[in-house]
């Protein structure tokens, strides 16, 4: 079983929850930028939350698959179609073999996520799908797709054959039938254009000015084009430190809020170091990291200060939304 890549789109690696347990070696984790659509694919397609998708950014691929599959498209909105005909997002989809998923370019969001039922045969490096550009590690011969390329995939898992069985009949001889229910908008992170960021006090927080913290909190700043899946310049009001601070490496995650000396914010995503030596002024909560990874370059964020116990409750939310939606494919599925 496989899918051929006919154009490969802007930037399409397969992605899978990170490498985690080498960092102390210098090796990323990496993963999905947005954790909870990566997840939501799987799921609906009766995969286990770690297998691999393909993470496609903001212009998507086409691909034809040489037999028949169970499919799943969350995230950004990439104009998914199957031999012309518009594709749902955030469903199971059942799709007929030979038939052709043509991605275009966003409508709004950044990233979009494929799961395919079964997941992609491709070998794990250190116990991960993820693809590491900069090292050529993982995924798909360690890089992005380019055209020519035929994706092996797994049998379809248990769970994914009892519902591609049914929307097979449903199908009859069109060549793909989704499902008629889909991910409710309530299980959702709080996607938008322009978001606002929950963070918490990084770990130089109070020796940043006043007016700083002030700026921090009430101003706009923007995604510059210098950004990418390893971190997200900002612009905005210039933030300063009340005294110039000579800082030994010290470790950095997801959402860390690091200030170069020019005073514009770098938010750390997916393909951060293992550490930094800027001073760190806030981090984002992981709740608020899918929102994040659907910003698109040149639009507006925000930041908002929370405490850790409203920080832990948010993801204690997000967590129990994927756990209700894993349970409900259960049911739909049996």
């Amino acid at each position: 079983m496989t899918i051929q890549v006919h154009k490969p789109g802007l930037l399409s690696t397969l992605q899978d929850l990170g490498r985690y347990g080498y960092q102390q070696y210098g090796v990323i984790v990496s993963g999905a930028m947005d954790s909870f659509a990566h997840k939501a694919a799987n799921l609906l397609v009766g995969n286990g939350e770690r297998e691999a998708t393909i993470e496609m950014t903001l212009i998507g691929p086409v691909l034809q698959f040489a037999e028949e599959a169970l499919i799943a498209i969350c995230g950004s909105d990439l104009s998914p179609r199957i031999d012309g005909e518009t594709v749902p997002l955030w469903r199971p989809v059942y799709i007929r073999a030979g038939a052709t998923l043509a991605f275009g370019s966003s409508r709004e969001g950044c990233r979009c996520y494929l799961a395919v039922s079964g997941g992609f045969d491709v070998l794990q490096r250190m116990n991960s799908y993820s693809t590491y550009l900069r090292a050529g590690l993982g995924g798909f011969e360690g890089r992005a797709l380019k055209e020519g390329d035929h994706l092996p995939l797994k049998p379809v898992t248990a769970l994914g054959m009892s519902l591609l069985e049914r929307l097979r009949a449903e199908a009859g001889e069109a060549g793909f039938a989704s499902a008629s229910w889909r991910l409710s908008y309530e299980l959702m992170p709080a996607y938008a254009a322009q978001p606002e960021l929950r963070v918490i006090p990084g770990a130089q927080y109070a020796l940043f000015q006043d007016e700083s913290l002030e700026a921090l909190f009430s101003e706009e700043f923007r995604v510059q084009p210098q950004s990418d899946r390893m971190g997200y310049r900002l612009s905005g009001p210039p933030l300063q430190m009340k005294e110039r601070l000579e800082m030994l490496s010290e470790p950095v995650t997801f959402g860390t809020v690091q200030v170069p000396p020019d005073g514009n914010p770098i938010i750390l995503m997916a393909d951060r170091q293992t550490t930094g030596g800027y001073p760190k002024v806030a981090q984002v909560i992981t709740a608020d990291l899918p929102v994040l990874a659907q910003v698109q370059i040149g639009r507006p964020v925000r930041f908002r200060l929370v405490d850790l116990h409203e920080a832990q409750e948010a993801l204690l939310e997000m967590e129990l939304h994927v756990s209700f939606l894993r349970r409900s494919i259960h049911l739909h599925f049996i």
